[in-house]
């Protein structure tokens, strides 16, 4: 037996048992959702063009002949904000990942889904481009269902035709686009410029991601938000009654029926399922918040049409919280929410300190093992180190090593200084040679400097092995 409730201040009602875009036999339904139109949709539009702009732009954005952003799983290579990011550098990583973590549910807690509706590259794709697309060539909402129920006529195919070329074309685009922040736009340029048997697993890949990309937006559509984005699923516990959602004024609306003139007992809501049509995941909002809504407002710039067209106020589905329409409060930044924006902006300061304060060379110093002290003539003892250095400049360096202690000396096993190479590695072997009155016991602490000319690159502390 379904649930009941009484959420939207009416009568009771069943909860739905399933996903609205599915029947009871588990079959997918189809959603032939109408165009939005109104002020939400026109911001969401602009926003959409500044998104596209910068995701296409940032690829083609070179710092020092370094693009901005690189993330080249493949090589354990990434750039941010031009500046290099190494393996040993995941600890950065895994501490954005935390700040993203919390970063999100705080978010959430606080704007609800707000990213979703407004930023997502799922929505933005779907909803901005390939729905416009489709509404272009199929027509809206009612027409795409008549369209599918048509017979299979020269019209019928040229549309079916046109829709779905134009749908791979751009997943296609889309799939280069991804990949040009994977492996950079000039190895993706080589890929498509150079000969097919030179880069034949670069053009598989090309072919997996346009495929997938298709597959979503032609066919997968609303099922990624609420099948497979995790997001989804667990903004149920992210959510509370002071989040900001896109909600529907139970207490304005209902009762609901048919609009009439001389009816004043009805509330505000005349019953049109307008706010339903639109929906790109087919969902009644009037039955309170949901997985599958993903805060695009379509159903607010649809209420408030036609709110305008019977003369009453705007508003009845709006950015509110549930505790917000309960106490018919409007919504206002809160001190809770200024609390967690603060909390937000300080993780994202802490975040960035991190990485303003990285450093572009990274050395390691490791006594030699199973080596012990070298005696230099009367009156001197030596070490054998080994030493590892990740250069992550666009610049070849050459690095020497000085004891910061006075007395000692270093010789570089070899050549005079250790050569790393731009965006390399390399690695040297050197003696630490100290004055034997400085070594006063059995392991001694010392502090070697990393030089780089002059200038003083690092400073790097070991154990320096004596007699005692």
């Amino acid at each position: 037996m379904a649930e009941k409730s009484s959420i939207t201040g009416g009568d009771e009602v069943s909860f739905r048992d399933r996903l609205a875009t599915v029947d009871a036999t588990g079959k997918r339904k189809w959603v032939f959702a109408h165009k939005p139109h109104g002020k939400f949709y026109n911001i969401r539009t602009l926003v959409s063009l500044v998104f596209f702009a910068i995701l296409i732009t940032l690829p083609f954005i070179y710092v020092d002949g370094r693009p901005l952003f690189l993330f080249n799983i493949p090589s354990a290579r990434f750039i941010i904000f031009g500046k290099v990011f190494w393996p040993q550098d995941f600890f950065i990583f895994g501490l954005t990942m935390v700040t993203f973590v919390v970063f999100i549910v705080l978010f959430t807690a606080a704007f609800g889904r707000l990213f979703c509706g407004w930023v997502c590259p799922q929505t933005i794709f779907m909803e901005m481009l390939f729905r416009k697309i489709e509404f272009w060539i199929d027509g809206d909402g009612p027409a795409q269902k008549l369209l599918k129920n048509a017979p299979w006529t020269t019209e019928k195919i040229a549309k079916r035709v046109a829709k779905h070329l134009i749908f791979f074309a751009i997943s296609f685009l889309i799939a280069n686009l991804f990949l040009s922040y994977i492996i950079g736009v000039k190895d993706l340029w080589k890929i498509i410029t150079g000969p097919l048997h030179e880069h034949v697993a670069g053009l598989l890949s090309i072919t997996i991601f346009s495929s997938v990309f298709y597959g979503v937006y032609a066919f997968f559509r609303e099922q990624v938000c609420t099948v497979v984005c995790p997001y989804g699923r667990l903004q149920s516990v992210l959510l509370d009654n002071n989040s900001m959602i896109v909600a529907y004024d139970y207490k304005r609306g209902e009762p609901r029926g048919k609009f009439t003139k001389t009816d004043n007992e009805l509330g505000d809501c005349i019953d049109c399922f307008q706010c339903v049509k639109v929906c790109p995941t087919a969902i009644d909002i009037r039955n309170g918040t949901q997985m599958e809504c993903v805060g695009c407002t379509a159903c607010i710039d649809a209420c408030d049409h036609m709110m305008e067209k019977v003369g009453r106020a705007k508003g009845l589905i709006r950015y509110a919280s549930e505790k917000g329409i309960k106490n018919n409060e409007k919504l206002h930044y809160s001190t809770r929410m200024k609390l967690y924006t603060g909390l937000l902006c300080l993780l994202v300061l802490i975040l960035a300190a991190l990485l303003i304060t990285r450093k572009d060379v990274d050395a390691t110093i490791m006594r030699t093992p199973g080596q012990l002290y070298q005696e230099r003539g009367a009156d001197s003892l030596s070490n054998l180190y080994n030493i590892k250095i990740a250069n992550k400049t666009i610049y070849d360096i050459p690095l020497t090593v000085k004891v910061e202690e006075e007395g000692g000396t270093v010789e570089i096993v070899g050549d005079k200084t250790i050569a790393v190479k731009k965006e390399d590695e390399s690695s040297g072997t050197f003696f630490v040679v100290l004055p034997r009155q400085a070594v006063t016991k059995h392991k001694n602490s010392i502090k070697l400097g990393l030089y780089q000319g002059s200038r003083k690159i690092a400073v790097l502390q070991t154990n320096f092995l004596g007699p005692f």
